[in-house]
């Protein structure tokens, strides 16, 4: 039996294109009843990602030790907050590796201002409870705030 859709999936079935930061490609998604299916759905582009990641690595915020916490969170939040309201419109779990790559230059930006974090055990001691202490210094842990 013929159907419209077969020419359509054997001839494009790889067609994705980028606009405006988002990149459209074929995407699998759940619906109300847990099953998957395909949607045309967009994301961050991954030049898009590429840029932002480069953008982050630029700011050098571990290089940054005469500045305190909360000046860093003034700083960085109102980028990463419209990093987060554009591209996190669709498909959020795109941007968390960028999210958790922010945190793991905070906790080396920690572990250079205070020296006694050297180890890496202290330093995740040191993270859970900034966390749990002050949950809302940055933006970007309503999302994600592991490292």
């Amino acid at each position: 039996m013929y159907c419209k859709d077969d020419n359509r999936r054997g001839q494009f079935e790889h067609t994705s294109f980028t606009f405006l930061g988002y990149e459209f490609r074929p995407r699998s998604a759940q619906n109300r009843n847990g099953q998957l299916f395909t949607t045309f759905s967009p994301a961050i582009s991954p030049d898009a990602l590429k840029a932002k990641g480069q953008q982050v690595r630029g700011w050098r915020i571990h290089k940054r030790v005469g500045s305190g916490l909360s000046e860093l969170a003034e700083w960085i939040n109102p980028v990463v907050r419209g990093w987060m309201n554009y591209y996190g419109r669709f498909n959020r779990s795109r941007l968390y590796r960028l999210l958790q790559r922010i945190n793991t230059y905070i906790v080396r930006w920690a572990r250079n201002k205070y020296r006694r974090l050297g180890s890496f055990k202290k330093a995740k001691r040191w993270w859970t409870g900034l966390v749990d202490r002050e949950p809302g210094l940055f933006a970007h842990w309503a999302w994600i705030s592991t490292f």
